[in-house]
């Protein structure tokens, strides 16, 4: 349903050391990026992108307060190693990977721009 969420950074190459670790467990990588602005990433098992981007209006980049993205995960040991490789790039745990519901299994971060981010498996 989703085509792409941009998500605003003040420091790019920081966000992409991020976002290149937190999406590689999830079998995301960079596909194309627009100049020294934008970075897209994509994978081949969803049509839906994830781009970071400079704000263009060249004012500065700030996390929405109750904005959040949901990243998709194959199992638990994925949603667990997305979280631990976030961290260690420079990201925030937000709330560690667990069981939240019976059918949903977690673990919540911010990226180096305070932008909040949810892995996530279903089942």
């Amino acid at each position: 349903m989703i085509g792409y969420a941009t998500i605003g950074t003040n420091d790019l190459e920081r966000a992409k050391t991020f976002y290149d670790a937190l999406l590689a467990p999830l079998g995301g990588a960079r596909t194309f990026a627009n100049g020294d602005r934008m970075q897209f990433y994509g994978s081949k098992e969803t049509p839906g992108m994830i781009a970071v981007s400079k704000p263009y209006d060249g004012q500065p980049a700030t996390a929405g307060n109750g904005s959040m993205f949901g990243l998709p995960a194959a199992t638990k040991e994925q949603v667990d190693a997305a979280h631990a490789a976030g961290v260690a790039a420079g990201g925030t745990c937000d709330g560690p990977p667990g069981q939240r519901m019976p059918t949903f299994y977690g673990a919540y971060l911010r990226d180096p721009d305070g932008n909040k981010v949810c892995v996530f498996n279903m089942g």
